[in-house]
């Protein structure tokens, strides 16, 4: 009997799932415990296997697409059988499995498009050349509007096998590899390196070799998505150059004056010859070194002009000229640091910050802290103790722990707090869950655990969920002070800097000793000034005094 697949919940807060790739198509067996799909949320990429097994008969969602959570997701049965009756309660789309049967081919090659089911249409399709398929910017996660093509690992002209990587493509979140679900001759790229452009847009066209598709190209308009327009003179400067290439077939390749081959991309090629770069000064970042264009953008000859300089000072020994060169980098946003940029501005415009400064003595922390990590196999650090001195003052000031709603506000009784940790491409905040009951121990492991994570991209979506509270620590960088933006739904940050040795009074006399300074970022419409100078007051005794967090 056949059973539907539905859209899984792979989070607590999971609403609808994004299918980013299909392991499996249409009259593959499946076996208990394959791998279906890899399924997006706003956060990760998982794998989602089956717990059944038979043929698949139907694919609800096409790569691309997204779905609600329980939306009908696939269809697995026996080889042949009938589910139209399944199908009729109208949760599936257009195409009937019958026809995805019977040309398992037409449906991987729409696979790409975020609006598979309408590509099926007779009119998706006549206006293209025989064999010619149009692959658009692919929806890979629920919130992506727009993607950036960070790596072409195909040029025009190269031969594409089902399964193949296209290109890398940066999101809000992570950069993924795009394959390829079709096969052919890569005859048109509608977004160069580096660019980026909304979901649907023309990312590429592939055909049979030799085919002419600068008329699909140019007339591309799906929805109220833009066409490649911008970079329509980039693209037809690449394929001319690749038409050159193909009557010489090494043409992407370059000598250098040792002899040794030099890899680049015909557009690559092009923009160095205008710059009047050698090619034999840049190092490639593409496949086996291969030289492209972002290689070329960001280029800085700084050791090429050091040479021709000191020959024009050997010239002319008595002539002192001052020679400089205004040189500016500019570096496309991240998905990621365009989300950072939208959800900080969004805080501090909507939440009336203010801030608190207590400066906190640190001499009995710095001891107890010794001791501990004299215990073999142990090592906590001070921002572990800080975690565990606001889990316990965030219980005897709940009021701290809390969320702005326009009708109500929310007081946590629980403690999940927020560890900022900065990655590559901007900011993440992993969340201990239920702090207030971990061990300092338990609180160090995590911390390691979680930050490990976050810079290998590993963090799952559930792992950043839940914050009532949120800790940024710049210490370690010798900041001594400074304020942070709240992370709402929160409603307040600490913010904790560098341990600092200097003269302070202790019993009327001037001593040496070791302090820090934190600051408490507020919203003012759930925290009162008073309701945050006592948090502060009850966080500084923890902290003065760590016997005190065993108690």
């Amino acid at each position: 009997m056949a059973i539907k697949v539905t859209m899984p919940r792979l989070s607590d807060t999971m609403t609808e799932g994004t299918v980013a790739t299909w392991l499996k198509k249409v009259g593959d067996k499946v076996s208990e415990g394959d791998i279906l799909a890899e399924i997006e949320t706003d956060k990760a990429t998982m794998e989602f296997e089956s717990f059944n097994e038979g043929t698949l008969l139907h694919i609800g969602i096409q790569a691309g697409e997204t779905a609600p959570v329980d939306s009908l997701l696939a269809i697995i049965g026996k080889e042949g059988e009938d589910i139209s009756a399944l199908l009729a309660g109208g949760e599936a789309p257009e195409a009937p499995a019958a026809k995805e049967e019977a040309a398992p081919a037409e449906t991987k090659t729409e696979a790409p498009k975020t609006e598979a089911p309408k590509a099926d249409a007779p009119k998706a399709t006549t206006s293209l050349p025989e064999g010619v398929i149009v692959v658009t910017m692919p929806r890979l996660s629920d919130t992506m509007t727009e993607g950036t093509v960070a790596t072409w690992l195909k040029k025009v002209g190269d031969k594409v096998n089902e399964g193949d990587i296209l290109a890398e493509i940066e999101t809000d979140k992570a950069t993924m590899e795009f394959e390829s679900f079709n096969e052919g001759t890569l005859l048109h790229i509608g977004i160069e390196e580096g660019n980026t452009a909304p979901v649907d847009s023309l990312l590429a066209i592939i055909g049979p070799a030799g085919t002419d598709v600068s008329g699909v190209a140019g007339n591309y308009t799906p929805g109220a998505a833009p066409a490649a327009a911008p970079e329509k003179e980039e693209t037809k400067a690449s394929e001319e150059t690749v038409s050159a290439e193909k009557a010489t077939p090494a043409a992407s390749e370059t000598s250098s004056n040792d002899g040794k081959r030099i890899l680049a991309s015909p557009l690559a090629k092009k923009i160095a010859s205008d710059k009047g770069i050698q090619l034999s000064q840049v190092k490639g970042s593409g496949e086996n070194g291969r030289i492209v264009k972002s290689d070329i953008e960001n280029f800085t000859p700084a050791a090429a002009q050091a040479a021709p300089a000191a020959k024009a000072d050997a010239a002319a020994p008595k002539a002192f000229v001052p020679a400089g060169e205004v040189v500016t980098e500019e570096i496309k946003n991240s998905q990621m640091r365009k989300v950072i940029a939208k959800r900080l501005a969004e805080s501090l415009f909507t939440a009336p910050h203010y801030n608190l400064v207590v400066e906190v003595n640190m001499d009995e922390a710095m001891q107890s802290r010794a001791t501990i990590n004299s215990i073999p196999d142990t090592k906590v650090s001070f921002n572990d103790m800080v975690i565990k001195a606001c889990a316990l003052a965030l219980k005897k000031h709940p009021k701290i722990n809390s969320q702005w709603k326009e009708d109500a506000i929310t007081i946590n009784h629980h403690v999940s707090i927020g560890v900022a940790v900065a990655v590559e491409d901007g900011l993440v905040v992993p969340v201990l869950k239920f702090t207030d009951a971990m061990s300092l121990s338990q609180i160090s492991a995590s911390v390691k655990d979680l930050a490990g994570k976050a810079k290998n991209k590993k963090l799952t979506p559930a792992e950043m969920e839940g914050s009532t509270f949120t800790v940024s620590n710049l210490g370690m960088f010798g900041i001594t002070e400074f304020n942070s933006i709240i992370n709402q739904p929160n409603s307040a940050i600490l913010s904790v800097g560098a341990i600092v040795e200097k003269p302070v009074v202790k019993n009327g006399q001037i001593v040496v000793g070791n302090t820090m300074m934190l600051s408490l970022a507020c919203d003012h419409r759930t925290i009162d000034g008073a309701t945050g100078a006592q948090f502060l007051q009850t966080l500084k005794q923890y902290i003065e005094s760590p016997v005190t967090m065993l108690a």
